[in-house]
C-alpha cells in the first residue's frame, strides 16, 4: 500500500488521558499512541505533567499513573514487556490498547492520518497534543 499517497501510509493515533477522579470527568493529555498497518509499527510517547495531575487531585498515586503509562509503552513495544499480549501483533496490540477502560488511564477517540515517518509523527503529536 505504500506510494498511494506519495510515499505516505495511513495512520491511526488515539490520545492517552490521565483521569484521577472518574466522577469527575477532568482529566489531562499524557501520551499518545501511534499505529501504523503498512509499516507494522504501534509505539506509545508519554509525558505526565506532574503538577497538572496534582493540580486536578492532590491525592493521585503518580507512581501509578508512571507504572499505568509505561505499562502501555511496554504493549507498544512488544516481547517480553508487552506481557499477555507479547505474541500478538502490532494492529491487535493498538487495539487491545484501545479498548474502553474505566482505570485512571484511558485512551480517547481514535484519529487517522498520512505519514511518511510513523515514529516522527508520535514525536510531533506528542509536542502538540500533551507537552
Amino acid at each position: 500500500m505504500s506510494g498511494l499517497h506519495n510515499g505516505r501510509d495511513v495512520f491511526e493515533y488515539a490520545l492517552l488521558r490521565v483521569v484521577p477522579r472518574v466522577e469527575r470527568g477532568e482529566m489531562i493529555n499524557a501520551g499518545v499512541v501511534v499505529y501504523c498497518r503498512a509499516r507494522r509499527f504501534v509505539e506509545a510517547r508519554t509525558h505526565l505533567d506532574e503538577a497538572r495531575l496534582l493540580a486536578l487531585d492532590p491525592t493521585t498515586d503518580v507512581e501509578g499513573v508512571r507504572a499505568a503509562l509505561g505499562a502501555v509503552e511496554g504493549v507498544c513495544q512488544g516481547g517480553e514487556r508487552a506481557g499477555q499480549a507479547a505474541g500478538d501483533d502490532a494492529g491487535r496490540r493498538f487495539r487491545w490498547l484501545m479498548a474502553p477502560r474505566s482505570t485512571i488511564v484511558q485512551p480517547g477517540p481514535v484519529h487517522t492520518g498520512l505519514t511518511a515517518d510513523p515514529a516522527a509523527e508520535a514525536e510531533r503529536l506528542l509536542e502538540l497534543l500533551v507537552r
